[in-house]
């Protein structure tokens, strides 16, 4: 009730003091030069201390079809949602971890095959320093052919 009291007295203020600009307007015409620019700047200056309406903006709301609103969106947020915002980042981290380990043990395994093949094998010391070794085993190993 008080905001439509308040909003009543400030209309009947603005028609008041239109009342009395129009009254001063039908004289400033007789009045000096120096006078109406003094009035002028006055007038300015009133104008710059006037104080505006507050203007409201409303969040929008979500609603649901059919159903009320889902509440104001400036609500603080409380720890289910600051949890709920830091799992998918939590999610994504395990992930990555979980990728770098499995790629770490699948490597570790290729190796270790390797070199169990090559402790099995009957090969001379001479064939570990032979330059063309290293090279047959970094190329991949064909498919063997087997008899029909």
């Amino acid at each position: 009730m008080k905001t439509q009291a308040s909003s009543i007295d400030m209309n009947r203020v603005d028609q008041l003091g239109r009342v009395y600009a129009r009254r001063l307007n039908e004289h400033a015409t007789d009045l000096p030069h120096d006078i109406s620019e003094r009035l002028r700047v006055a007038r300015m200056q009133a104008l710059s201390v006037r104080k505006r309406e507050p203007v409201r903006v409303l969040a929008p709301q979500l609603v649901a079809a059919g159903g009320p609103g889902l509440g104001s969106l400036d609500e603080g947020l409380n720890i289910w949602r600051r949890l709920a915002s830091v799992l998918p980042l939590i999610a994504l981290l395990f992930g990555l971890a979980s990728i770098h380990i499995f790629q770490n043990e699948l490597r570790t395994d290729e190796l270790a095959s390797i070199d169990t093949e090559l402790l099995i094998d009957d090969l001379p010391p001479a064939a570990y320093t032979d330059p063309g070794f290293l090279v047959f085993l970094k190329t991949p190993a064909l498919p063997s052919k087997e008899a029909d």
